[in-house]
């Protein structure tokens, strides 16, 4: 029993330590950026959501419509949500803003980009985990939110 004991603490550290390093390689890197003037295609994980590639369905999220007709004011209102919701803007380029996200516990940083389509009056998000499988559903919850908080 004793023995059994110690195997499952030493299990539980080193889970632990896992994920303390996964945290510390996932500051390392950047968000995608624009690949020939779209967001970047979601890897085929389910820690990623994009609303560029509407035929992916399992990573799809539909993009925000919005109604100005001020581009800059939209990305300053954007950029407003993002630092709201706990983000850091990390590039913006007049039609496109990345930001980071970082969890309390171990650190795992998350990209959110946006671009903005003016002559569509949309934009769109991708939200992705730059390390690991599974996300458990937050970059959905995510974009939802700065949906739900984005006005203008």
């Amino acid at each position: 029993m004793k023995a059994l004991t110690i195997v499952v603490v030493l299990l539980a550290l080193l889970v632990i330590a896992l994920f303390f390093t996964l945290g510390f390689v996932s500051k390392s890197g950047a968000a995608s950026g624009l690949v020939q003037g779209r967001l970047l295609r979601c890897p085929d994980k389910p820690n990623c959501i994009c609303s560029e590639f509407e035929q992916d369905v399992s990573h799809w999220i539909e993009p925000l419509v919005y109604t100005g007709s001020d581009v800059t004011q939209t990305l300053d209102t954007l950029k407003q949500t993002i630092r709201e919701m706990g983000g850091r803007i990390q590039a913006e380029d007049g039609i496109y803003v990345a930001a980071i996200f970082t969890t309390p516990v171990f650190g795992f940083v998350d990209d959110l980009e946006i671009r903005i389509d003016a002559g569509e009056k949309l934009i769109h998000l991708r939200s992705s985990s730059r390390v690991g499988y599974s996300d458990r559903g937050v970059n959905r919850k995510r974009v939802e939110r700065l949906k739900r908080l984005f006005r203008i």
